[in-house]
C-alpha cells in the first residue's frame, strides 16, 4: 500500500507542475509545494523500507501520512489558482486508506481534522490569494469538499466493518476447522488420539525409526473382562473405567510416547527410541499402576480392573501391518496366560542389546 500511495503522490506532483506550467497557477508555490511533497513522501518511504517501524504498533504510520497527505491537498487547493476545482476530489484516494488499520474513533477524527483543515483553507483562499475564486464557485466547492469527505468516511468505515466481519468469519472458521480435525483424530470419551490418527502416526513412526535405526516397540493394551463391568454396573461406570485406565496410564508414560483409544476397551500405546528392557519396565509400571486403582462405586465399594498387554519391537524393513499383527499376537498370549500380565513378541529380546541388533532380532 505504501507503493500505491507514493504513485499516487507523484502523479499528484506531476499535475501541479503542469498546472503551473499551463499558466493556470503561480509556478514558485507549486514548485515549493512539490518539493516538500515529495520530499516528504521520499522520506517516509525510506524510514518503512530502513526497518526502523517494524517495532511500532503502526509499522506504516498510517495515520500519521493520511493526515499528511490531507494537509498537502489543502494546500494545493489553496496554490492551484484556477485548477483548483481539480483538487476537492482527489480527498476520496485519501480516505480509501483509512480501511487499512485505523480504528473507528480515528477515521472520524480525520474526517473532523479535514473538514477543519478546508475550512482554513477556504478563508485563505478567498481573502489571501490574489486568484480567488468568486463567492458562488468557491461555496460550490466547500460543498464538494463536504460531500466528498463525508462520503468517502462513510464508505470507509462501511468497508472497514466489512473487513472486520470478514477477519471474525477467518476466525470463526479456523476455529471450525481446528475443532472438526480434533473431533476427527480425538476420542471423544478418553481425549486420547484415535484409531485413524493413530494408524497415521503409527505409519510415519516405523519410516522414522527404521530411517534412523532408532528401536521402537508397539504395545497393544486391553482392559480384562470389561464386557463383564459393563453387563454388572452399566455403561457409565463403564465409561468411568476407560477415563480412570487412561488418567493412569498417561500419567506412567512420557511426553515421548502416544498413548491411542484403538477401540473399546482396547489401547495401542507407541514407544519411540524405547529398547526392549525400559519398555518392559514402564509396561510393567502401568500394569501395576492400573491393578491399584480402585474406582469408587455410587451404592458404596470399589471395582478394580487389570490390564493385559502385548508388545513388540519394530524389525528392520519391518511393515507396520506386521508390527501390529505381532503385538496383536502377544496380546493373545497375554489373555491366554492368566491375564494382568505383559508378554513380548517370541522374537523381541529381553536385553537392551544394541537399537539395530534388537531390530532384527
Amino acid at each position: 500500500m505504501t507503493v500505491l500511495a507514493l504513485l499516487i503522490m507523484a502523479t499528484s506532483i506531476m499535475v501541479m507542475e503542469w498546472v503551473a506550467a499551463a499558466g493556470l497557477a503561480r509556478p514558485a508555490p507549486v514548485h515549493g509545494w512539490a518539493l516538500a511533497t515529495g520530499a516528504w513522501m521520499v522520506g517516509c518511504f525510506a524510514l518503512i523500507r530502513s526497518g526502523h517501524t517494524r517495532q511500532w504498533r503502526d509499522t506504516a504510520f498510517t495515520i500519521v501520512q493520511i493526515g499528511a497527505a490531507l494537509t498537502c491537498n489543502a494546500a494545493a487547493y489553496v496554490i492551484a489558482g484556477e485548477a483548483r476545482g481539480i483538487v476537492p476530489p482527489l480527498l476520496s484516494l485519501a480516505m480509501v486508506f483509512c480501511v487499512f488499520g485505523l480504528s473507528v474513533r480515528q477515521i472520524k477524527g480525520l474526517l473532523v481534522y479535514s473538514l477543519g483543515l478546508y475550512a482554513v483553507a477556504g478563508a485563505v483562499t478567498q481573502w489571501g490569494t490574489p486568484d480567488a475564486p468568486a463567492p458562488a464557485l468557491a461555496t460550490v466547492y466547500m460543498i464538494v469538499v463536504v460531500v466528498v469527505l463525508v462520503a468517502s468516511t462513510v464508505l470507509a468505515l462501511r468497508i472497514r466493518a466489512m473487513r472486520q466481519q470478514l477477519k471474525t468469519q477467518r476466525r470463526e472458521l479456523a476455529e471450525a476447522v481446528h475443532h472438526i480435525r480434533g473431533l476427527a483424530t480425538r476420542d471423544e470419551l478418553t481425549g486420547l488420539p484415535n484409531r485413524r490418527y493413530m494408524q497415521e502416526a503409527m505409519r510415519l513412526a516405523c519410516l522414522n525409526a527404521q530411517r534412523s535405526e532408532r528401536p521402537l516397540l508397539l504395545a497393544q493394551l486391553d482392559l480384562d473382562d470389561f464386557k463383564r463391568v459393563n453387563d454388572t454396573h452399566g455403561h457409565a461406570v463403564g465409561d468411568a473405567v476407560l477415563q480412570a485406565f487412561c488418567a493412569t496410564a498417561q500419567g506412567c508414560i512420557r511426553a515421548t510416547d502416544v498413548l491411542a483409544r484403538w477401540g473399546g476397551e482396547e489401547f495401542l500405546l507407541m514407544l519411540v527410541g524405547t529398547t526392549p528392557g525400559q519398555g518392559t519396565r514402564l509396561l510393567e509400571r502401568l500394569r501395576e499402576a492400573v491393578a491399584a486403582m480402585a474406582l469408587a462405586l455410587e451404592g458404596g465399594g470399589s471395582l478394580r480392573i487389570t490390564v493385559s498387554i502385548g508388545a513388540a519391537m519394530l524389525r528392520a524393513d519391518e511393515p507396520c501391518e506386521d508390527l501390529l499383527k505381532r503385538s496383536d499376537d502377544a496380546l493373545y498370549r497375554a489373555k491366554h496366560q492368566g491375564r494382568n500380565c505383559v508378554v513380548l513378541a517370541h522374537d523381541t529380546p529381553l536385553t537392551d542389546s544394541p537399537a539395530p541388533e534388537a531390530q532384527r532380532g
